[in-house]
């Protein structure tokens, strides 16, 4: 018994290394039909914003709930602050109101202020899409 305990470990390796050897990859060609309207929707998205950039601009979400609240908040929002745009975004399972687009944080917490008499939780956002 004493002479199969220093063999096991080196049986264990020959046999991890003889299974490793046989272990070989699959090889597949992936072909993607796509419709050509796709490509023509996302060329025209591209032209109606080429300078869109989310990732460096600041937002402000003044409200988050149910559909039909969020386009009434929206449509009130737009009434009353007139140089904002805004934007409802679907996020599992809530709709977010996002008004602005602002490039630096001092402008958006500006804007932050007037935004907050009128609607109350609200907060600064930086979106990462």
């Amino acid at each position: 018994m004493r002479f199969l305990r220093p063999a096991l470990p080196l049986l264990s390796a020959v046999l991890f290394c003889s299974t490793a050897m046989k272990t070989v990859a699959q090889n597949s060609n992936l072909t993607l039909n796509q419709d050509q309207k796709f490509e023509q929707l996302l060329t025209e998205k591209r032209k109606s914003n080429p300078n869109l950039s989310y990732n460096d601009r600041y937002k402000i979400q003044i409200f988050n709930g149910v559909s039909e609240t969020a386009k009434k908040t929206l449509s009130e929002f737009k009434q009353e602050f007139k140089n904002l745009d805004g934007t409802i975004i679907f996020n599992t399972p809530n709709y977010k109101v996002w008004v602005g687009n602002f490039r630096t944080r001092m402008e958006a917490e500006r804007n932050l202020v007037d935004i907050k008499k009128r609607y109350k939780n609200v907060f600064l956002i930086k979106p990462s899409k």
